[in-house]
């Protein structure tokens, strides 16, 4: 059986930065995003490299783009300095099959945009709340073997409207501390490519590491790749639902101090 060629491209900017949001990046990414999701998403059926934009041709030169089956992408204020001929080159491929799998602030992306049309801009706020993650369609093969719902304890809230298509299919939703929503986990096709944007992953908190949110990209790398079977997944077990309990389901919470005055 072949292996599953997989990019992740990182721009590999914050990770690099002086003062304290370098710090808080290397603390849980010492070798960046890119370089710690390739070892802890390591798998026998996947061949994973690790680029970022500071390399030559910005990560993807041609001969990469060609061998590539999924492409994941990790980008946030450098948006701006990705060309747009390689843009277009990826584009095309996943057109023409390849996977894509933008994740975060990659929701801004000249390439997630490229492809869906629309601006993809949303709300934000960032005060480390918490943020409970919800799976839609129980037997999709992204949620195999995630809870029905799970929570991480810290991140950045990414709100409604999020300004996508509307023939994308959600597979998780979130909730926020705050009281905000989230298609935080969307599908779409584009022509013979498969797309899953997954917004949980912000640079400053440890989400990569949490178990459930690496088995989500481990499930979108095997799905989005041009090869796959429904069938590769029958092993999974499901997990048992988690009982989530309020002692009073009308009690007022104050979340006042979540919100920014204007």
């Amino acid at each position: 059986m072949s292996k599953i060629k997989v990019t992740i491209w990182n721009e590999f900017v914050h990770e690099q930065e002086g003062g304290a949001l370098g710090v808080l990046c290397r603390q849980w990414y010492p070798q960046g995003i890119h370089k710690y999701l390739a070892g802890v998403l390591a798998a026998d059926d996947l061949e994973i490299r690790a680029v970022s934009l500071d390399m030559p041709e910005q990560g993807l030169p041609d001969a990469l783009i060609e061998d590539t089956d999924v492409l994941m992408w990790w980008g946030h204020v450098a948006h701006s300095k990705v060309d747009d001929a390689l843009v277009e080159k990826l584009a095309a491929r996943v057109c023409n099959g390849m996977g894509f799998i933008p994740m975060h602030s990659a929701h801004l992306s000249k390439l997630f945009r490229r492809l869906m049309g629309t601006s993809c801009t949303l709300h934000w706020r960032e005060v480390g709340e918490k943020e409970r993650i919800w799976t839609v369609p129980r037997k999709h093969p992204i949620a195999a073997g995630v809870p029905e719902t799970f929570t991480i304890p810290h991140t950045e809230m990414y709100g409604e409207a999020f300004d996508i298509p509307d023939d994308g299919k959600i597979i998780f939703t979130s909730w926020y501390e705050g009281g905000n929503v989230f298609r935080s986990g969307v599908t779409f096709q584009r022509g013979n490519g498969k797309i899953f944007y997954f917004s949980p992953g912000h640079e400053t908190f440890p989400i990569y590491h949490n178990e459930n949110v690496q088995k989500v990209l481990a499930n979108a790398i095997r799905w989005a790749a041009p090869d796959f079977r429904d069938d590769s997944f029958v092993s999974h077990t499901p997990q048992p639902l988690e009982t989530v309990y309020s002692e009073n389901p009308l009690e007022k919470i104050d979340t006042s101090a979540l919100h920014k005055t204007l």
